[in-house]
């Protein structure tokens, strides 16, 4: 018994043969049937005696200027028992025919009016008893989306209103986002829809909005924007959308999704455009994700050497200009979290002219300390890797650091100490200038140190404690190791729980252990390795974690 025919998208020429079972057919959809070689008459000829029909779907995607849903809806002795019609995206249609045939049909509960010219007025809003599937206002845009979600045609006539009506949204409506993904994940490879439904993700998640969506949720939108991207790369607007809903602290800081992909389709977009509005988003967007990898994936993005390569493009770039803005400085943080424990990286921004181009950074903006503060974090990356060390035994180099550690910013200092503490830990044979300039590189360095106020805040992120570890056992240049002990006790009393954890897993107690008990320790560096001991003995107390030792 056949109650039920669909026969949408088929090249089905003529539906007379349906009335072989016209007394127990119950619904009928007939969805974009471009063959269909019957008059409008004949077709409502068959129609009429479907007497039994609750549902009937005649809608279709706009191709057609067929009058046949305007000369249903005007028949009054035809489908008594419908409950269900779907006339989206049929010409000619009205409110005034649509609620006449409606209102001679009690026992209707919905009627598809998206992509007609209906569904305007108070009797078809859809938040009654009555659904509506159309576009005039959010209730009927969802219920399109909910019902529509297989068909591309109307998932896009959908989400093309709905990102009109949320460029305003000031509420959260994670329940709208929800029906905008699975719009994105039945239609991968359908441009229209991609493009919409990237504008609309936008909207709904723009500033404070993504803070009240669930994290999986957002998940499920960022792997879907990240397709996209990855579908469509020289689409300029696409990727423009993906970027600008991307480019969000709570998507970037909370949410769980392949970070390394991100990176590396944000920096092939980058290397790609040169839109400066994008640029800075690109970079911004890079920059936190590169903070975000593991050592291991920082060091294979960095080995993409088109990606040191493009970024210094935008340095240099910005340098020649003299322009310090946003994107300069993301720029920056980007590569200094790329070359982060990373040799690869690091001898990619030598070979790349980088060494040469940070000192011409330095030197135009002597008074930007943000600046100087993320080129010298870069370069103590670069002094870590001993393969690089004759790279910076460069006179002029030298000279500019160590006037540099004596800034009166202790975040500027402090960088420039650690670049010269590195380079000073290899010991006598491995610096090829001056020695009596190593002697008193090592005098000022200990002064320099002794004389920085504690920071308010924590001034730097460590991946680990490895690069400190080769300094601690400096005997013979204490400058060296109070740089490493002032470091680890400045991490460690800022941020206890991450870096209290992080020393003591990677065996940084006996390092400490071999400062405090060798009497040769210079007195400042025991003070500190002391406290630093002090600090994790109370954190082992507190946390229950026992010293590997």
């Amino acid at each position: 018994r056949l109650e039920s025919l669909d026969i949408s998208n088929t090249s089905v020429t003529d539906i007379t043969a349906i009335l072989a079972c016209k007394d127990r057919l119950k619904s009928l959809t007939m969805h974009h049937l471009k063959c269909l070689k019957m008059t409008t008459t004949q077709i409502l000829d068959v129609i009429r005696e479907l007497k039994f029909l609750n549902h009937l779907d005649i809608s279709d995607d706009k191709q057609f200027t067929s009058d046949i849903a305007l000369r249903l809806l005007e028949q009054k002795d035809i489908l008594p028992n419908l409950v269900s019609l779907d006339i989206s995206g049929r010409k000619h249609v009205t409110d005034e025919a649509v609620e006449t045939f409606v209102k001679q049909r009690p026992l209707m509960q919905f009627v598809g009016l998206l992509a007609t010219d209906a569904g305007y007025s108070l009797f078809l809003t859809g938040e009654g008893n009555l659904k509506v599937s159309g576009e005039a206002n959010e209730t009927q845009i969802s219920e399109a989306l909910r019902r529509y979600s297989e068909r591309a045609f109307f998932v896009r006539e959908a989400l093309f209103h709905l990102f009109s009506l949320t460029h305003f949204m000031e509420n959260t409506k994670p329940e709208i986002l929800k029906l905008v993904v699975v719009g994105m994940r039945n239609h991968p490879l359908n441009l229209p829809v991609q493009l919409a439904a990237s504008a609309c993700v936008f909207n709904l998640t723009k500033q404070d909005l993504a803070a009240g969506m669930p994290v999986r949720l957002l998940a499920d939108v960022t792997h879907l924007l990240l397709k996209a991207m990855e579908h469509f790369p020289n689409h300029q607007q696409l990727q423009k959308n993906c970027l600008l809903s991307l480019c969000s602290d709570r998507i970037l800081q909370d949410v769980p999704f392949n970070r390394f992909e991100a990176a590396k389709l944000v920096m092939q977009w980058l290397c790609n455009h040169e839109d400066q509005n994008m640029q800075r988003m690109a970079v911004a967007i890079i920059s936190i994700l590169a903070a975000k990898l593991s050592t291991e994936q920082t060091a294979q993005l960095g080995a993409e050497l088109f990606i040191v390569r493009q970024l210094l493009q935008i340095v240099k770039q910005k340098t020649n200009q003299n322009v310090v803005d946003t994107t300069l400085k993301f720029t920056l943080s980007a590569l200094w979290n790329l070359t982060d424990e990373s040799p690869t990286t690091c001898r990619h921004f030598i070979e790349n002219q980088g060494l040469e181009l940070f000192m011409k950074v330095l030197e135009s903006f002597p008074s930007e300390s943000s600046i100087q503060q993320k080129v010298l974090g870069l370069l103590n990356n670069i002094a870590e890797v001993k393969e690089l060390h004759s790279e910076l035994m460069w006179e002029d180099f030298i000279d500019h650091i160590s006037k540099l550690l004596h800034s009166v910013e202790v975040e500027v200092s402090y960088f420039a100490a650690g670049i010269i503490a590195h380079l000073i830990s290899r010991g006598e044979q491995a610096w090829t200038l001056s020695r009596n300039q190593r002697a008193s590189l090592l005098d000022e360095l200990h002064s320099a140190i002794l004389n920085w106020p504690t920071p308010e805040c924590e001034m730097v992120a460590y991946r680990s404690f490895n690069p400190f570890f080769p300094l601690l056992g400096c005997f013979m240049t204490p400058g060296v190791q109070l740089w490493a002990v002032w470091a680890m006790q400045h991490v460690c009393s800022k941020n206890p729980a991450r870096y209290c954890s992080m020393l003591i897993e990677e065996g940084g107690l006996h390092h400490l252990f071999n400062i405090k008990e060798n009497t040769q320790t210079d007195a400042d560096v025991q003070r500190i390795a002391v406290s630093i001991l002090d600090s994790l003995e109370k954190h082992i107390l507190r946390h229950g974690r026992p010293p590997p030792y």
